[in-house]
Formats: structure tokens, sequence, C-alpha cells
């Protein structure tokens, strides 16, 4: 029996023959015009994370009682994309895919105009989880291409989407530095939510709707279980160092959780319309892809947050510098004496090694761009080497790179150096484009065009789940490590515990967790057969 993921196309359906509204008799032009848009309108989906993601530290000061739950405000993004990607990746297949790439930027604006309109934490995650939508505009973006660009264009295409124009990965850090640091981080989500309401009548008029229709009932009961089940294991995650790993209450998530994710596979495997065809996620050329991903998208979410994080947090000299002021205004508020700032002496248990005190734009400048403008270059390289050689070899390639580059942050953490930081941002970014190209060209080309979408919402689902899983195990690493400053005023001493600081440990030690999860997907891109031919676009 041939090893193929193909499964029989439902009656009257065939792969070869049906009309998906491809550009095959179109310009150049009007293909490009069409790619160009639909990569743009994409751009939201990791523009608001990079963008969000290092302004955290700047974010905290508004929301100073959360400490380390400030993390959710990526950690929701992820776990809701993990359960809407899907259940939206079938509802394209069904409904229409330009359809539901509309939708998904309308429900981002609503989240994008509650972010900017809130400082309460609550409604604030609710916005980021409507925000978390824009995950799917870039699953459903890799079936637009595939149904309507011509063949010959579809891996270049795809490693487009992937890596972007440049508009996410060099502008964000850029434009949230600048709004950040002379407005305030509200001006962010202002921004995106112009940005997708100017970009959303482009997309209507230029982009042509996907013929391509199955029909099929949409079942939500799987989606549900899954977002339960991974929402319930990363709160455990995410919260076990404060709650206590092992206490019974704690452990209770993550049995919840696990308890959840298992009747998920329960019920796909039993229901008439399972919201993911199971043997088709059982197959190696899907299995692998999805197996692969989940450990490589680790590194990817981590680097963005841990260097926007350590560079815009202040040098310890700094820190002591700002507690010992903070003790003499406290001091001339209370009693109005005027305290010698000399006579305030601070000392930080456990030191830190890393910290520029960089603002948004200066990290942007410094560190930001670099990965975006490699990444850039890189991205549709690995579509052309996919056509060329097969999507596996990028894909291994990018691994390698990954990999390399967070072991050296790992160690160049405790001697710590920007510019260091900033050498290996620019060589992951090689790394960022290369792996970004090479998975959805995988993807495609390993699905039948009938389940595209699902099959894409799955890889949507597996990388949401690996990016929350990493962010939550390195925010716990974190807490496990935090800094307690010693103040000592004239022979009296109080300790503080600095809030939303942490030891170079806990950044140590989260580089080379996510260095070990990338060498496990090298591993299992080094065993995977799929991708040894030169990618088809899904023919």
């Amino acid at each position: 029996m041939p090893n193929t993921a193909t499964a029989p196309p439902p009656e009257g359906f065939d792969n070869d023959v049906t009309d998906t509204g491809r550009l095959d008799g179109a310009s150049r032009w009007r293909v490009f015009s069409v790619l160009t848009v639909i990569v743009l309108y994409t751009e939201v989906a990791p523009l608001q994370y990079i963008m969000i993601a290092a302004a955290l530290q700047k974010m905290g000061a508004t929301f100073p009682t959360v400490g380390a739950n400030l993390s959710w405000a990526v950690i929701i993004l992820t776990l809701v994309g993990a359960s809407a990607t899907p259940l939206l990746g079938k509802m394209s297949d069904v409904w229409g895919k330009k359809r539901l790439f509309l939708c998904c930027g309308g429900l981002f604006i609503a989240g994008c105009l509650i972010d900017a309109l809130t400082t309460n934490w609550t409604l604030f995650l609710i916005g980021r989880a409507l925000q978390a939508f824009a995950i799917a505009t870039q699953v459903i973006s890799y079936g637009l291409i595939r149904d309507l660009m011509p063949r010959r264009y579809v891996p270049v295409g795809l490693g487009l989407a992937a890596a972007g124009l440049g508009f996410s990965g060099v502008l964000a850090p850029v434009i949230g530095g600048f709004l950040v640091d002379h407005f305030d981080w509200q001006a962010m989500f202002w921004f995106l939510a112009i940005f997708t309401l100017i970009m959303t009548p482009i997309v209507m008029l230029v982009v042509p709707e996907s013929k391509l229709r199955v029909k099929e009932r949409i079942d939500p009961i799987g989606a549900l279980l899954l977002s339960g089940g991974a929402g319930l294991t990363l709160l455990y995650l995410d919260k076990g160092q404060d709650w206590g790993w092992s206490r019974p209450t704690t452990l209770a998530w993550l049995v919840a959780g696990v308890v959840l994710i298992v009747l998920f596979f329960v019920v796909e495997n039993r229901v008439s319309r399972p919201i993911m065809d199971m043997k088709l996620l059982r197959h190696p050329k899907v299995s692998m892809v999805l197996l692969m991903t989940f450990f490589g998208v680790f590194v990817l979410a981590v680097q963005s947050y841990a260097l926007g994080y350590m560079t815009q947090t202040p040098s310890s000299d700094e820190l002591k510098g700002t507690v010992a002021q903070g003790v003499v205004d406290q001091a001339q508020q209370m009693t109005g004496a005027t305290l010698p700032i000399s006579v305030v002496r601070v000392a930080l248990e456990p030191g830190y090694s890393y910290g520029s005190g960089f603002s948004l734009l200066q990290y942007a400048i410094h560190l930001g761009i670099w990965t975006g403008i490699v990444s850039m270059i890189f991205g549709p390289l690995g579509g052309i080497i996919a056509r060329r050689t097969g999507a596996r070899t990028p894909a291994i390639v990018a691994l390698v790179v990954m990999a390399s580059v967070s072991a050296g942050y790992a160690l160049a953490t405790t001697s710590y150096s920007w510019l260091v930081f900033a050498i290996l941002a620019a060589i992951f970014g090689i790394g960022f484009g290369l792996f970004y190209a090479a998975v959805p060209i995988l993807m495609v080309d390993a699905v039948p065009q009938e389940q595209q979408g699902i099959g894409l919402g799955m890889l949507g689902v597996t990388q949401s789940i690996g990016s929350g899983v990493g962010i939550a195990v390195v925010t716990a690493l974190l807490n496990n490590g935090p800094i307690t400053a010693h103040i000592d005023v004239m022979g009296r001493t109080v300790d503080q515990t600095i809030p939303q600081v942490y030891a170079d440990n806990g950044w140590v030690i989260g580089f080379w967790m996510v260095t070990a999860t990338t060498l496990i997907a090298l591993i299992v891109a080094l065993f995977m057969r799929h991708g040894r031919t030169p990618a088809t676009g899904g023919a």
C-alpha cells in the first residue's frame, strides 16, 4: 500500500479537477497582488505577538498586582488560538476561506479596542482572547494560497506567508517601541485595530473567494474538550511553583486537564463528523510534522519573550539606585525629612547579570529588528528550497540553527552583553524564516485539499499549544528565582521582594530547556520520511 495521507474524496469530489478558483490564467501582477494582500492581512498575528511580548516588561506597571501572571497576556493568546483554530479551519472548508478570514479580522479588531480602552486585568485578558483569532487568519491564509495560487507559486507563497513581508518582523518592534515610549502601551492596540480596519476592505476587493466547499456539519465538542484540557494543563505549569507542584489541590488541575485531553481523543474517534480526522492525525506524514512543530515552536515563543524582557530590565546597579531612591522618597513623604541617599545601602539576593534598561524602542533598534530582517529573507528562500529539494531540508537546517542559538543564549546570560544577544538574534532569524516556511509546506503536501482547512487547523493547534507550554514552563522557572532587596538604613535592615525581576538561573535553565526541545524536534525531522521530494503545492 502506498505511503500516503490522502483520504478518499467525498462522493462527486475529484481532487484533480475540482475548480478552487485557482488563478492559473491571471497575470503575475494579479497573482502577486492577491498574495501580497493575503500576507499583509495575516501579519496581524505575528505583529501583535512581537509587539506585546516585547512590551510586557513595560506593561507590568499598569498591572502591578498580577506579578508573574503577566505572562498570561501571551499564554491566553495561545490557549484560545489552540481551541479556535481547528474549528475555524473546518468552518473555512465548509463556509468559505475568505469569509472566515474576514470574520477573524473583525474579532481581532474588537479585542484590540477592548485592550486600548481598559486598565482592568480581566477585561484585558478578554481582549487578548479575542485577538487570538488572528492566529486563525494565518492558518486560513495557507489554505487560500493553496487554493488560489498557481501550483508553481504555492511553496514560495507559503514561505512568504509564514515569514511575512517584513512588516511584522522588522517594523513591529520599531512601531511598538515608538508608541510605548512616546504614548503608552494602549497605543499599540489602537495601531493594530486601525491597521486591520484599513486592510479589511482591501481584502474584500482584491482577494477572491476560494470555490472549494466541503459539505459537513460542524461539531464544536472537540474544540471545547481540547481548549479545556490545554487550559487546565497550562494553568498547572504556570502556577505550580506558587501553589506547590505536588499538592493534591494543584495536581487536580493537571489531572483534570489530562482527562479532558484524553476525552477529546475518545470523542473524536467515535463521532461521525469529528473536528479532527483521527486517521489523518495518526498518519506518519501528518503526525511527524505535528510532533516536530510542537517541540520546535518552544524556542520560537520563548526567544521573543525572553529577549524583550531581559534587555528592558534595568541593570542591577540601576535597580539598586531605584530602590534606594524609593526609600528616600518614602521617608520624606512620611516624616518630611530629607534622608541622604548615601545612608541607604541595597544588596540584591541573588544578583543577576542581564539587564540593559532599554526602552522598547531601544530594544527594537538594538535587537528586535534583526531577527525580522533575516527571517524575511530566509522565509521565501525556504519555499524555493522546498520546491527544489523538499521541505524537510529547510526544516532540519532551521532546527540546527535554533538549537545552537538557544544554547548560545544560555551560555551568554550570566555574562550578559546586548551586543552578543543581538548577533545571536540575527542568526536566529535564519532558523525562524526557514522553519516557518517549511512547516506549512509539509502540511499542505500531506493532506488532500478537501481536508486542507482542518489539516492546517491541526497545525495551528500544535503551534499554539507548543508556544503556550513553552512560555508557561519558562514562567514557572522564573518564579522559582525571585530577587530580594536587602535594604539597610543606618543599621536597620528591611527585605523587599522585587516584582517582575528574576535571577539569572531561571533564564539559563529556560534557554537550556528550549534547546533540548529543539533537539527533540530535530531528531523527529531527521527520521521523518515526508518532505524528501520537491514540494508540489498540494497537487
